[in-house]
């Protein structure tokens, strides 16, 4: 077992931390920090008086995401296990209370706020650390019901489904997708037989197909979609700004700062869609370098879960393949936005976009992959569990 794991982690061999992951969230955050600078810097000026007021505030998260990385890589892999269950009532508990008059805020229709003074909470985007600690202690656990069974497939999907009606409340589609895809990740690398998985997706593809249909809004999303340019002036607005700024940006780009759509042109610049200003001061060249990136984090994410799987580290793999999964499916539907392959979702970039919460809790991710890779790398295998697929 420990040759296994030395021939697949030698690339790591004498470093503390893993240099893949490390070193492409190194470049991811520092790339968005220069990006929401150049972004934020006219809608700062023109609502704060400073060009920079932004960007000191992402500067203020960003030393706060470290402060949460570095508390996720000093804790124990098994802390966090022992804590499943409370993360998901967690979980509930912030969903419950975004949704009680008085208590959540109100922004452009939806209600995903719980404002601290200080701090806006947002709890959508904590609820997705929470339930993968949740599936990962579930698929772990050596005694209870088995996940490759009916009912113990069940169990983890109904719970999920309970969190993601409650994320449909705010409204936050969105968030349901990359949850619901780190619940689902898990469960097949387990082994679930794919009999469960197929009706289960029919099954949330028709309640997709409905909730499109029963929400005049996500209907118009949909619609402008299809046709954006027919809808550039209502609906198809922001996609269409976003299309011109990836246009215009060619090969090399404009330069960085040149952008002309972050003149009041493309709402959400430094957030939602900061990858189209991203693509037109830095053009295709920049974009391609922004997604190796995060293919070398999502990759290495992954095959750390598979070597997990393999030596029978069965929450540290479940763990990392939720949090690669989630942050994959968050990168893919932020670009394909952008790139007007999806409709319009309020989605932002992983590492990149501005916004507190989604940089802390990507920062615990970050962290906790790092102390996965480090445990596996260091600490002998546990003994083989019984009564649980077999790994690898």
């Amino acid at each position: 077992m420990n040759a296994v794991r030395m021939s697949h982690l030698s690339s790591n061999a004498g470093a503390p931390l893993d240099w893949a992951i490390l070193g492409s969230t190194l470049f991811l955050l520092l790339l968005g920090f220069v990006m929401v600078g150049s972004a934020s810097s006219e809608i700062s000026a023109r609502s704060f008086g400073h060009p920079f007021h932004l960007l000191v505030r992402h500067g203020v998260f960003l030393a706060l995401a470290f402060g949460a990385l570095a508390f996720a890589l000093a804790t124990p892999i098994r802390v966090w296990q022992k804590l499943h269950i409370i993360a998901y009532l967690l979980a509930l508990l912030l969903l419950i209370l975004v949704l009680i008059p008085g208590v959540g805020r109100e922004v452009n229709g939806a209600t995903r706020w719980i404002p601290l003074g200080f701090f806006t909470l947002q709890g959508s985007e904590f609820v997705k650390v929470f339930v993968a600690m949740f599936i990962a202690g579930y698929v772990a656990r050596p005694s209870g019901l088995d996940p490759t069974t009916l009912q113990g497939y069940l169990l983890p999907i109904g719970l999920a489904m309970l969190l993601s009606a409650l994320l449909l409340a705010q409204p936050d589609f969105g968030a349901v997708i990359v949850m619901m895809s780190g619940v689902f990740a898990v469960l097949f690398l387990i082994k679930t037989p794919m009999k469960y998985f197929l009706p289960t997706i029919l099954i949330g593809a028709g309640l997709v197909a409905l909730l499109i249909f029963l929400q005049p809004y996500r209907l118009a999303r949909l619609t402008a979609f299809t046709d954006p340019w027919a809808h550039q002036f209502g609906g198809g607005y922001q996609l269409t700004q976003a299309l011109i700024a990836i246009g215009r940006g060619e090969w090399f780009g404009l330069g960085l700062g040149n952008s002309v759509q972050k003149l009041f042109y493309l709402p959400e610049a430094h957030t939602d869609f900061l990858f189209s200003i991203l693509v037109e001061e830095l053009g295709i060249a920049g974009a391609l370098v922004t997604l190796i990136a995060f293919a070398v984090l999502i990759s290495r994410g992954l095959i750390i879960s598979k070597i997990a799987l393999r030596l029978d580290f069965v929450y540290h793999g479940a763990l990392s393949a939720a949090i690669s999964v989630m942050l994959g499916v968050q990168a893919l539907i932020n670009l394909g936005v952008n790139l007007g392959v999806l409709p319009t979702k309020g989605l932002t970039l992983p590492l990149m976009s501005f916004g507190g919460n989604s940089l802390l809790v990507t920062g615990l991710m970050i962290g906790l992959l790092l102390r996965i890779e480090w445990e596996i790398r260091h600490a002998p295998p546990p003994p083989n569990r019984k009564g649980r697929a077999q790994h690898g």
